[in-house]
């Protein structure tokens, strides 16, 4: 900042309302224009009345050096030098050598000299005098420093606020999925979690696939599975494994005994154990049936697959499984397996997330551990 003089001290003027410094009169004294420093009579009248007339006008004649009024600041990224060069500002405080101010911060001398050139003609004042005895802070430099100093403990504060943040979020696990995988396929991916972060608290939340995606929507889960034909609106996902239903009856049951096999419309046409609808195995079977007349009314609407297994086991009637969830029940003939041709039961699992948010800390363990590598949606 330029200052003008006042009798043998120093004065510096306001600015006019646009930022120009117009010349006029003050106080029976005189100040320039142009420029921000004036000068006054030291025995002046003491009117303090300042003329608007003359070059005294704070006419917009852009003539000074802050910006037009409406004319947008530059950024401060742009007007202040980054951590680094304040960083580098600081080490050459500390040693009074470049050299040894290059070596702290892990960069060249070469590079060191270019960041502070760089850095002075930003702020447009020297900070640094060099000699053969070394480097000496500029008066300007000194000051520069003291204000870098308060910046970089700033930016400690605040990366060890982000570091606590992320301790908080990677010390739990909020899991929302779907019946069958959460009964059949998260339990191993969790473990394998356990083994590579024994702190991380993990919930898991199960219901069905229209369920975890509410619960997505309110912030309730980190990271949801779903089992539907597709990703529900407004998520994202990713195909970690894939599946098959299978309709399956009890050895007492009729179907268990015939040797050809059902075909979509006979199956369309039958009461069956099923779960209920916003189920993901209820998305699948509806889906391909449509053609077929649609699925006649549920013998019983049951909310987990465990209730529809335990229900078709005791001879209540044919139900519609995931294989995954039926592997042990067909190796005892609990259950047995009936055959459907012209109709395709498979589908895609997925994790999913709200869209635009995908997953980090440990949700993102969680997914590189699944099954299945990932495929974008």
């Amino acid at each position: 900042m330029s200052r003008g003089t006042r009798g043998g001290g120093a004065h510096e003027d306001g600015a006019h309302e646009d930022g120009t410094y117009g010349g006029g009169t003050y106080g029976g004294g005189v100040y320039e224009g142009g420029d921000r420093g004036a000068s006054r009579n030291d025995a002046g009248s003491g009117t303090g009345n300042r003329t608007r007339s003359g070059t005294g006008n704070s006419a917009r004649s852009g003539t000074g050096s802050g910006p037009a009024d409406g004319a947008p600041r530059p950024h401060l990224s742009h007007r202040v030098p980054d951590l680094g060069a304040l960083e580098l500002l600081l080490a050459v405080a500390r040693h009074g050598s470049l050299g040894a101010a290059a070596r702290e911060v892990g960069i060249t001398q070469p590079a060191a000299s270019s960041r502070i050139r760089s850095m002075e003609r930003q702020l447009g004042v020297a900070l640094v005098d060099r000699s053969p005895r070394g480097s000496r802070l500029t008066d300007a430099g000194a000051l520069v420093t003291d204000w870098a100093r308060r910046i970089v403990e700033a930016a400690e504060a605040f990366d060890a606020g982000a570091q606590a943040l992320r301790g908080r979020r990677d010390s739990r696990l909020r899991v929302a999925a779907s019946m069958t995988i959460a009964e059949y396929l998260l339990p191993g991916w969790l473990i394998a979690l356990r083994a590579e972060r024994p702190d991380t608290a993990v919930s898991l939340q199960a219901g069905n696939s229209a369920a975890v995606a509410e619960r997505l929507f309110a912030g309730d889960a980190d990271v949801g599975f779903v089992e539907g034909l597709a990703v529900p609106d407004g998520l994202d996902g990713v195909v970690v494994a894939h599946d098959r239903l299978a309709v399956v009856a009890a050895p007492s049951h009729p179907w268990a005994r015939r040797r050809a096999p059902l075909d979509p419309a006979e199956l369309a046409a039958t009461p069956l154990v099923l779960r209920e609808r916003g189920s993901g195995t209820r998305q699948v079977l509806d889906a391909a049936l449509a053609a077929h007349g649609g699925l006649a009314r549920p013998l019983l609407e049951l909310a987990s697959t465990t209730a529809v297994k335990a229900a078709a086991v005791s001879g209540a009637g044919p139900a519609v499984l995931s294989e995954l969830a039926i592997t042990e029940e067909l190796a005892s003939r609990r259950l047995v397996a009936v055959p459907v041709e012209g109709v395709v039961l498979r589908r895609d699992l997925r994790a999913v997330w709200p869209t635009g948010h995908r997953p980090t800390g440990p949700a993102r363990d969680l997914l590189s551990l699944t099954r299945d590598r990932p495929r974008e949606r």
